[in-house]
């Protein structure tokens, strides 16, 4: 790795700087011989999320620091991610936005972002990709039958840097950035790992209960078996304060393959996890594999890259902090009985999580 403050040199040239001494850590040059791990989209919530990971000793990254990037035109106000740093304190957590011109049309491609990521790929462990709405459909060719896109040019970066970071089929002469450190960490969690998908030359189930199962129909979707469910249906019919927007199913995971050999996870006991998706990747680029599927094999639930071995994603949400202790009771019907999502993984799904965890916290280093 190059010296760090070389980083800070080229990042304060190429980079916009935030006004507030707080997040002026490039511009002032930083420290030598630091490491740095990226995160996009980095909101309170998700930045909240991963101090937690990190303080309860989930997710181990050592004495590498946290550099949430994102693209200047998303619609998120990121002053609040500023204020949240500086009001916390929190030293070793960084933000910085990028700039420039993205449409559908050059995230495939070199484009006015190419060198910066670049220099954050050489530069940096890896990166996280958190979840969120939609993708536009325009991205992988499609048109929108059943999509909600609310932040379209989050859409663009993150499609751009995961595409830059592992190829893809929409450009078959590109050469990733991987190809220049293979041992490069990528992690998608939910819309995460739709975008690694997407990136690389996917599509999208644009709904599933529509496009899978038949029907758009929240008062027949709940009817279904729990583990066809990848959100909560109900907060569509009835109104409740104690109601989670989201559903709990189980995992089917094929013999062998990652979640055995690399996460050391018995393929026989499947886990529970926490699903808040109506959409599911389709149409999988050939550099991948599946890691996991719905108990029913209907829905996609973890891919793995099969070059890059730190490269991979899962559907479902192990970086929500309730799920590792007991917080408020919640129910998922009127005729559910109220518990915390803590108790409603239960110790199978406790024991995997922190597996997947410690293999994340292995993969970085």
């Amino acid at each position: 790795m190059r010296k760090i403050t070389l980083f800070f040199l080229v990042v304060a040239c190429l980079f916009t700087s935030f006004p507030t001494v707080a997040q002026d850590y490039f511009k002032d040059g930083g420290e030598a011989g630091k490491t740095y791990i990226l995160m996009a989209h980095p909101t309170v919530q998700n930045i909240e999320r991963m101090k937690y990971l990190i303080d309860n000793h989930f997710l181990f990254v050592g004495e590498s620091e946290i550099v949430g990037i994102y693209y200047s035109f998303e619609n998120y106000n990121y002053n609040q991610s500023i204020n949240y740093i500086r009001d916390n304190e929190l030293s070793k957590f960084h933000l910085q936005h990028l700039t420039g011109l993205l449409t559908p049309e050059n995230i495939y491609t070199e484009n006015d972002f190419t060198h910066n990521f670049e220099v954050l790929f050489e530069q940096t462990l890896g990166i996280f990709f958190f979840g969120g709405p939609d993708i536009q459909p325009i991205t992988y060719g499609e048109e929108n039958r059943y999509a909600v896109v609310t932040d379209p040019y989050r859409h663009l970066f993150e499609l751009s840097l995961a595409f830059h970071l592992l190829g893809g089929s929409q450009s078959p002469d590109y050469t990733p950035l991987l190809e220049k450190n293979p041992k490069y960490f990528i992690c998608g969690f939910c819309l995460g790992m739709q975008t690694m998908n997407v990136a690389t030359g996917g599509k999208m189930v644009q709904d599933i209960p529509a496009e899978i199962y038949d029907t758009d129909d929240p008062s027949e979707i709940v009817e279904f078996d729990r583990d066809k469910i990848h959100r909560n249906y109900w907060q569509e019919i009835f109104t409740n304060d104690k109601l989670m927007n989201v559903n709990f199913h189980q995992l089917r995971l094929p013999e062998g393959g990652f979640f055995a050999e690399e996460v050391k996870w018995r393929n026989d006991v499947s886990p529970p996890v926490l699903s808040a998706h109506h959409q599911a990747i389709k149409d999988l680029n050939e550099c991948w594999e599946v890691t996991a599927w719905s108990m029913d094999k209907k829905v996609i639930e973890g891919i793995h890259h099969k070059k890059y071995p730190n490269v991979f994603g899962v559907q479902f949400h192990p970086e929500i902090p309730e799920l590792y202790y007991p917080a408020d009771s919640l129910i998922f019907s009127p005729s559910d009985q109220p518990k915390s999502y803590f108790d409603r993984i239960g110790s199978d799904g406790q024991k995997f999580h922190k597996k997947l965890w410690r293999f994340i916290s292995k993969s970085i280093q």
